[in-house]
């Protein structure tokens, strides 16, 4: 059900990328615009051929799920210890499919690749005010790494 996206699934994860815009728009206004897509159909088919940005769909016939990921590499850095991280950029799961484990099972599969590429972790941003992406998470294993602060001006 999960497998790597293909440029005729270009339409489908647009409509997907609507959605989580609805989501970080609805949380924080003062930042994200409303209506729009964090990439143009263009820039999501070039994505598709950037093997350090990898992105999965999950497919039963139509695609309900997808996961954007990129891989970060750390190597001979003065201060920083090599390392091979994906991180995951985006989860979505369709408004209309939630409750089927689709998000759980586009997570494992990222999990999974990570792995199979020598990745040491995996690491993803939640917005503060996103409970239920923040629950999600951490019922899949996930702990906080680093905290993010700001001072709206």
């Amino acid at each position: 059900m999960v497998r790597k996206a293909e440029k005729r699934d270009v339409a489908r994860i647009m409509g997907l990328l609507y959605q989580v815009n609805a989501v970080h728009h609805q949380i924080r206004p003062d930042l994200f615009k409303g209506n729009t897509t964090k990439y143009s159909e263009r820039e999501l088919e070039a994505i598709l051929q950037d093997d350090t940005h990898p992105i999965f769909v999950y497919d039963d016939g139509k695609v309900e799920g997808h996961a954007f990921c990129q891989i970060i590499e750390t190597k001979n850095h003065l201060l920083l210890q090599d390392i091979k991280t994906l991180y995951i950029d985006d989860i979505c799961v369709d408004k209309q499919a939630r409750g089927k484990h689709i998000g759980k099972a586009l997570y494992e599969h990222v999990i999974d690749y990570a792995r199979s590429i020598g990745c040491n972790n995996v690491t993803l941003n939640v917005w503060e005010g996103n409970e239920p992406a923040m629950s999600f998470y951490k019922s899949m294993g996930m702990r906080v790494q680093k905290t993010g602060m700001e001072i709206v001006l």
